[in-house]
């Protein structure tokens, strides 16, 4: 699935909760409890997320020319957050996930709910997928 279609699912799933964001901080823990947890070998310093106030380990690999994210988070709802991106970016190529824009987390209001220490830490997310996806699409072209 392309990286638009996979944001309008995400999109769809949050407006079921319509204003609710009771609602949407269960589905985002939900989500979290789903998560494809990284290998406790790649659960290490240099795999935290500078910038999240809660921990965040996050490791990549190409896998057939795709990206494949896991990870884990200390805390519950960064958790969540961690498992929408990766839902969003996991398979994907690293030339799609540099050039994805993100639109979805504006349309389901997910920044302006988010403390302004969260906020960061998912900037910081973004920012680190996108360092592992030109590093890996520099790595695949040499």
């Amino acid at each position: 699935m392309r990286i638009a279609e996979i944001e309008n699912e995400i999109i769809e799933e949050f407006e079921l909760f319509g204003g609710n964001w009771e609602g949407k901080y269960e589905h985002l823990i939900d989500l979290g409890n789903h998560l494809p947890l990284i290998d406790k070998q790649h659960r290490t310093d240099d795999r935290l997320i500078k910038g999240c106030q809660s921990r965040v380990w996050l490791h990549s690999e190409l896998y057939n020319e795709k990206v494949v994210f896991t990870a884990d988070s200390d805390a519950i709802i960064t958790k969540g957050i961690v498992a929408i991106l990766i839902r969003v970016f996991s398979g994907q190529t690293p030339g799609e996930i540099m050039k994805a824009d993100l639109k979805f987390i504006d349309d389901i209001g997910l920044k302006e709910h988010l403390s302004p220490t969260r906020a960061n830490g998912l900037v910081s997310m973004i920012k680190q997928i996108k360092m592992y996806a030109i590093a890996l699409n520099l790595s695949q072209n040499s």
